[in-house]
């Protein structure tokens, strides 16, 4: 996502291909990311949007008026990132129209592979010709918003998807359309008769949770933590469906640098390897490794999945006490580690 596409968004405005928006004026930001240029002239009020939590301490970080969820109406501008999930975009671009006065301006910016080109011809087809310019390695797009956007938004909109007849998620989320294979072997090996306290790290829309529920009926609580504000609210709906008589907490928390403040005796994850869509980069894996260390009680126990190239063997011998394989397919490997 971001870097630079922040700043191909605000290109046009910094080109004077766009008059700024002025005091009184209310702009909306989607996908918002930290790093906006300071602009001369550009003095209208920003709510900036952004549920994923390390993007959101680093907005709030900048003094930025910033919020998890989508909210208000009759805006003059809405300024949105692509990101690398269609449905998310479109769905981004569906609230932009919703929320925007007629008339007034949607920009929208990334690169390629953000999805932004396709976006633009998505625009094409629902009759909406957009402006554009290439800047810092992507596209910024803008047009009016029409009058009439009803049938537009019903084209653009992506609802919620059902996963094995049970769980339900969002476009843009981890594997929002199927249960991913990392975590189905994961589930596998989970414990039948666990009864203490568990942590979920990375828990996504819920699915190991609900697993681990279902597996060692004698649960205590599961305590879920997650990054994506939105995946986490569809985990409390997938827990209140799946094990209504589960005693469960959630936390929007980043992990690599939020800690939890209690100690768990089973901490199950299926960690990030990648940051904002980019290669494969064992660092946050790591970094919640670490946390799973610090957050375990004595003789408590780490269940992990991760894919098969990822080296994690070694910060597990260093901060367990032991630490071995389970199992493993051809893509993926379930760890555990004992504190």
């Amino acid at each position: 996502m971001s870097r630079d596409a922040v700043k191909t968004l605000f290109h046009p405005f910094a080109a004077d291909m766009l008059a700024s928006p002025k005091a009184g004026e209310r702009v909306l930001f989607l996908g918002a990311e930290a790093g906006a240029p300071r602009l001369e002239g550009f003095e209208a009020s920003i709510t900036a949007v952004q549920n994923l939590r390390p993007l959101y301490r680093a907005l709030q970080a900048q003094g930025a008026d910033v919020v998890p969820e989508i909210s208000g109406e009759d805006y003059d501008l809405a300024l949105l990132i692509g990101g690398k999930h269609r449905g998310e975009n479109e769905n981004r671009l569906a609230e932009a129209l919703t929320r925007v006065k007629a008339g007034g301006l949607i920009v929208a910016a990334g690169s390629k592979e953000d999805g932004i080109v396709t976006l633009r011809k998505t625009l094409s087809k629902l009759g909406i010709e957009a402006e554009s310019t290439p800047k810092y390695h992507g596209v910024a797009i803008w047009f009016r918003r029409p009058d009439d956007v009803s049938v537009a938004i019903s084209k653009l909109q992506q609802g919620a998807v059902t996963i094995d007849g049970r769980f339900t998620a969002m476009p843009g989320m981890f594997s929002h359309d199927r249960v991913d294979g990392g975590s189905e072997l994961l589930a596998s090996r989970l414990p039948t008769d666990f009864d203490g306290n568990a942590a979920d790290f990375g828990a996504g829309w819920g699915y190991l949770s609900v697993m681990l529920a279902e597996k060692s009926a004698r649960t205590a609580r599961i305590d879920l933590f997650e990054a994506d504000w939105n995946a986490l609210e569809f985990a409390k709906t997938n827990m209140l469906e799946n094990c209504p008589r589960l005693t469960a907490r959630f936390f929007w928390q980043d992990l690599a640098a939020e800690p939890p403040k209690e100690k768990y005796d089973l901490i199950i994850m299926n960690p990030p390897f990648h940051a904002n869509g980019q290669a494969s980069e064992p660092a946050l894996g790591q970094a919640m490794i670490k946390t799973a260390a610090t957050a375990l009680r004595s003789g408590g126990k780490l269940l992990m999945v991760a894919n098969r190239g990822m080296p994690y063997e070694t910060i597990l011998s260093t901060e367990f006490r032991s630490s071995q394989e389970v199992c493993r397919n051809s893509r993926f490997k379930v760890l555990s580690a004992q504190k």
